[in-house]
């Protein structure tokens, strides 16, 4: 009972909303590639699971429709980062802010392309707006690396004075954070993996994962972005 309202309070919010559709899209995906390379008796329920991925994906690429101011407004409340004190953790994350806020409008006009509300060409609308989101994550994978780099440093602090060693409590709240650092890490680097797939053939692997491959990926990073959720939502919910 404590379970079913979580997940009724998850689903409340749209965050919620994304991240099970997301994590539901990809395991359809999943599943519905094994069934279909693998098992030929399974073919036509593979089939299916991966229409269903589809559409999933499809709600979703919706619904960012609407994402765009509370993604203005994200990035101009951060700015040049004027609070982060690591200039490199601020260069990359104002970059990230800007491909970001570049990544929504390109993916608007390939949507509106597709259903024929504009007469553009959707196939190069697409491949821009992944190269944005791919962007995105490579400057994430940058600030995670960094920052667990730093944290690192700091955990292992002065290695004589023991006067100055950090007391525990601040000690468990920087493993806390290398370790949310880490996954976010993970979770980017299977995002980043499928947002190379889906750029033209010939940039790197493109187009040669099957579709298992790729429910894999995106559901190894669904989940350990629903992990890091529910983490957060613990005693206090402080994440954006």
């Amino acid at each position: 009972m404590a379970a079913l309202s979580g997940l009724a309070s998850a689903l409340e919010s749209y965050r919620g909303r994304d991240r099970l559709i997301r994590t539901l899209g990809y395991c359809c995906q999943l599943v519905g590639g094994v069934l279909v390379q693998q098992c030929r008796a399974r073919s036509e329920v593979g089939t299916r699971l991966l229409a269903l991925s589809s559409q999933l994906s499809h709600c979703r690429t919706v619904l960012r429709l609407f994402d765009d101011a509370a993604m203005f407004v994200y990035t101009k409340q951060y700015g040049l980062g004027a609070e982060e004190e690591d200039i490199f953790v601020r260069c990359v994350s104002v970059l990230g802010n800007l491909a970001d806020q570049l990544y929504y409008p390109c993916e608007h006009v390939a949507w509106a392309a597709d259903a024929k509300i504009l007469r553009v060409d959707s196939a190069r609308w697409w491949t821009l707006s992944t190269a944005f989101w791919g962007l995105s994550l490579l400057l994430g994978i940058a600030r995670s690396l960094w920052m667990v780099l730093k944290l690192r440093q700091r955990l292992r602090g002065p290695t004589v004075p023991c006067a100055s060693r950090l007391p525990q409590s601040k000690q468990r709240a920087l493993e806390a954070q290398v370790q949310s650092e880490v996954l976010t890490l993970l979770s980017n680097l299977a995002d980043l993996a499928n947002a190379v797939h889906w750029l033209p053939p010939g940039i790197l692997w493109a187009g040669r994962f099957p579709p298992w491959l790729v429910g894999l990926l995106g559901t190894v990073s669904s989940l350990l972005s629903v992990y890091q959720a529910v983490r957060a939502s613990g005693p206090a919910d402080t994440t954006p």
